[in-house]
């Protein structure tokens, strides 16, 4: 589950509560937690709704100026998911992203061959994004002869390893993602 940049500023000062999503089949459950940019949110709630038992208060506790804001940016056929949740903690992402030991790097360096097992990608990534930062994922994937969405995913894993940050628009390479790559190159 993604939120738009005001959303996740409106959810940091406690503003936000409440989110609706179309979904076949939710992408959390209640008793969850879900990392966000902002930190982590414990998931209370996700119930299925009927468009008509949404009201004004729930609309602004999603973010939102009115009901009809809402409704316009729910169109489709699948049911209606209704999220409640809150902010329990800080990204844990954070303190990855500045350890740069090199037990740490180490450690990164064990998970990424994991990662390129099958397919390598890691490298090629890392490395341009490192050249490329605050270029969009499109483009990014397009100079990697690959899909957008995989692309993505592959960052997230990047990411959740500390070595990438997302930007307003791209990626760029975190503290630890800047010296996995120093130390490479210098063979260390």
């Amino acid at each position: 589950m993604l939120f738009k940049a005001p959303v996740l500023t409106a959810i940091a000062e406690g503003q936000v509560t409440l989110a609706f999503r179309r979904w076949r089949k939710p992408t959390v459950r209640a008793g969850g937690t879900l990392t966000t940019p902002i930190g982590v949110l414990a998931i209370d709630e996700v119930e299925i709704v009927s468009p008509d038992v949404i009201d004004q208060g729930q609309a602004q506790r999603a973010g939102y100026g009115s009901l009809k804001a809402l409704q316009a940016d729910l169109p489709g056929a699948e049911p209606i998911h209704r999220i409640a949740f809150r902010l329990i903690g800080e990204d844990p992402r954070k303190a990855l992203r500045t350890d740069t030991s090199q037990t740490a790097l180490q450690a990164v360096e064990h998970r990424l061959a994991k990662l390129d097992a099958k397919t390598p990608w890691t490298s090629a990534t890392l490395d341009l994004i490192a050249a490329n930062p605050g270029v969009r994922a499109p483009d990014l994937a397009a100079r990697l002869g690959r899909e957008t969405l995989p692309l993505k995913v592959d960052v997230r894993k990047l990411k959740a390893l500390g070595l990438t940050e997302s930007l307003e628009v791209g990626y760029r390479l975190s503290p630890r993602g800047e010296a996995l790559l120093a130390a490479r190159r210098s063979g260390g």
